[in-house]
């Protein structure tokens, strides 16, 4: 079992404040890891970092992703490698529809690997099956990018994206986020069902009932910008029954 991301003494700032202080962080293909901190940690920062959004400075260490330098790609060429992040406050994009959002999408990584764009077919085919996964129905895909979405369809629409572009590496920064109980498990199973011995995800989550449905293969938990303590799920009761507080370095 090989690596898949690689991070070494990594030192993020945003605004010249520094948020990450000296991040290590192996994760192998096939697993699933959860972050968990509480607010303010640098959780979604670390997110930001590895899908290269604006305004997030690495001022010290290095990125590996799938033996390559991470913090030399650009954004779009990151995602092209097999990154993705689910947001946890997706965005509106009046004016374009989620069916061409994704044609767009779906075709550009595969340009990007040298291959030819989806047929109408092939395209409507893997359409249907992903709608199918995240339980959306086929009217949902007309409409604009998350203009109007509740937030359980909101996030739903992340995780659809996710099984579109069929990423080697995914961050799910709080996707349970203002999600009730039935949305959850609909986005848990769709996180699940893309499951492989060669996908790998992130799950950054405050909460234990994600964590009840997408089961991690190793828990960290982020403090002032570090990672303080690695385990298995042991560190989610602790938490849920003890509170941050009661881990320290």
């Amino acid at each position: 079992m090989s690596n898949i991301l690689q991070i070494r003494n990594l030192h993020a700032a945003v605004e010249g404040k520094e948020i990450l202080r000296g991040i290590d962080l192996d994760i192998a293909e096939g697993q699933v890891h959860a972050l968990m901190g509480p607010n303010g940690a640098g959780k979604s920062t670390l997110g930001a970092v590895l899908t290269g959004r604006p305004g997030y400075e690495v001022t010290e260490g290095s990125i590996l992703f799938k033996g390559q330098d991470l913090l030399a790609m650009t954004p779009e060429e990151r995602s092209w490698a097999g990154l993705f992040l689910s947001f946890q406050y997706p965005i509106e994009i009046p004016g374009v529809s989620i069916n061409n959002f994704m044609k767009a999408a779906v075709n550009a990584k595969r340009k990007a690997a040298g291959q030819s764009e989806l047929s109408p077919a092939d395209y409507l085919k893997l359409l249907k099956s992903k709608t199918a996964l995240v339980q959306m129905k086929g009217e949902f895909i007309k409409r604009d990018v998350n203009v109007g979405f509740s937030g359980g369809e909101k996030k739903r629409n992340e995780i659809f994206q996710m099984a579109m572009l069929d990423p080697d590496l995914s961050i799910l920064d709080e996707t349970d986020s203002g999600l009730d109980v039935d949305a959850l498990k609909i986005v848990a199973d769709g996180v699940n069902a893309l499951r492989s011995p060669s996908k790998s995800s992130i799950v950054i989550t405050h909460y234990k009932r994600l964590l009840d449905l997408i089961v991690p293969d190793v828990v960290h938990v982020l403090k002032a910008g570090r990672i303080v303590r690695t385990g298995g799920r042991e560190l989610v009761e602790q938490i849920e029954n003890q509170g941050y507080d009661s881990i320290n370095d």
